[in-house]
């Protein structure tokens, strides 16, 4: 492999973790490592991956909350899940979060090897599926790339990167409450606790951007004691 294909791999079982690196390397790929999702979060964010193996549970923050933090920014990195679990529940689990293949401990390093080539060609390949650009609520697009919100006489409203992700998250997950403690893990990323009216300005704001009537919402709801939602009837 001229140029070296990138892997960050988070585990925390340090023996476990040495084998599958030293295997990956000796297949000539350049792998980052973790052994905790906070760690891993942070190395994701200062480079670029061609693959992320993911323990599903590791100290600091899940596997399950490192991949979906990883989908709000990319949608294109395959994710792979490596779990002591062998329950189709968590394999459903799992791949909603948005993981691309699932291996159940223990495995055979050759099979592990395989799936990591496979998921590897896909991703340079740019199979993967379409990315989730933007939205469109009511007469308004959001572009998710560009962290820009189009009006309907085209003038444009920048967004920032916070009210971008959570923006993604609550449509992601439309129709569904999600919870304060899932908006901390995934866009705060637990590095700064935003207090409960941090979280409740963002969805005053995204009324003023969307709702026809702020006062009396139909897209953005907080739900008391449980966290807020997002609703849209013609998705």
């Amino acid at each position: 492999m001229p140029n070296k294909k990138r892997i960050l791999l988070a585990e925390d079982e340090e023996h476990l973790l040495e084998a599958i690196k030293l295997n990956l390397e000796l297949e000539g790929y350049k792998v980052a490592t973790a052994n905790n999702g906070k760690k891993a979060l942070q190395i994701f964010k200062e480079e670029r991956f061609n693959l992320v193996i993911l323990d599903v549970m590791m100290p600091e923050i899940d596997g399950f909350v490192v991949a979906e933090t990883i989908r709000l920014e990319n949608s294109d990195v395959p994710i792979m899940f490596l779990t002591a679990k062998n329950t189709n529940e968590d394999k459903i689990s799992g791949l909603k979060k948005g993981a691309d293949d699932y291996l159940t401990k223990p495995f055979n390093l050759e099979e592990l090897i395989l799936r990591v080539n496979n998921l590897v060609k896909r991703s340079l390949k740019g199979d993967d599926l379409k990315e989730f650009n933007s939205y469109k609520i009511g007469d308004k697009t959001i572009h998710f790339n560009s962290f820009e919100l189009v009006n309907a006489d085209e003038s444009i409203t920048a967004l920032t990167k916070k009210e971008t992700m959570l923006l993604k998250l609550l449509i992601e997950r439309r129709n569904d409450a999600v919870s304060r403690e899932q908006i901390l893990e995934t866009v705060w990323n637990y590095d700064v606790y935003p207090s409960t009216r941090t979280i409740d300005n963002f969805i005053l704001t995204f009324r003023k951007y969307f709702e026809p009537d702020p006062k009396n919402p139909v897209y953005f709801h907080s739900i008391r004691g449980v966290g807020y939602k997002f609703t849209d009837s013609q998705h």
